[in-house]
């Protein structure tokens, strides 16, 4: 009980320490755009994944980067770009690129100043950079893939609430080949 309670204090933390803002400027980004694509490298990619799953629910023209049927990014998209260091290879020649066919680029990331950070037209910088430091029983990057975790399925909650869509039109939206 004691590692459960470790895990939700720290996310818990991290979150106060995140700008309250943060989800109607990313709703607005998104709701801006013409399409979404969202990218991360390791478990930031799973992150991605489950976000761009609940913004499909919602009726959002959403895409992973890096997957099979994934279109080409044109002027007027949006990439999402979620990496704890902002300083991944993969992530920066992605963001380079979708900067060069004119589209909008955010990262959302622990640390307020990076590669991918300089580069973006909006940076969500999740806590506090100082809140990351080691926490026994959560390696290697795990306080930032939870706390982002959160983030994005309570920006996901921010938008069903703000554009009244029901649980109904999300299930009609959800995978039947399952």
């Amino acid at each position: 009980m004691a590692h459960r309670r470790l895990i939700i204090d720290k996310i818990g933390s991290i979150l106060d320490a995140t700008d309250q803002n943060y989800d109607q400027q990313l709703t607005a980004m998104i709701d801006q755009a013409s399409r979404i694509f969202i990218a991360g490298a390791g478990r930031s990619a799973l992150v991605a994944r489950f976000f761009a799953m609940r913004l499909m629910h919602g009726g959002y023209n959403v895409f992973v980067v890096g997957e099979i049927v994934t279109p080409s990014l044109s002027k007027g998209d949006l990439l999402i770009v979620i990496s704890g260091s902002g300083e991944t290879e993969t992530m920066i020649a992605f963001a380079k690129r979708a900067k060069e066919l004119g589209g909008k680029l955010v990262l959302i990331s622990s640390r307020t100043s990076s590669t991918l950070g300089d580069m973006s037209d909006t940076v969500f910088p999740i806590g506090q950079p100082d809140l990351f430091g080691k926490v026994v029983g959560m390696p290697m990057g795990t306080v930032f893939e939870l706390s982002t975790l959160v983030f994005l399925e309570a920006t996901v909650s921010h938008i069903i609430h703000e554009k009244g869509i029901a649980e109904e039109e999300m299930r009609a939206r959800h995978a039947n080949l399952e």
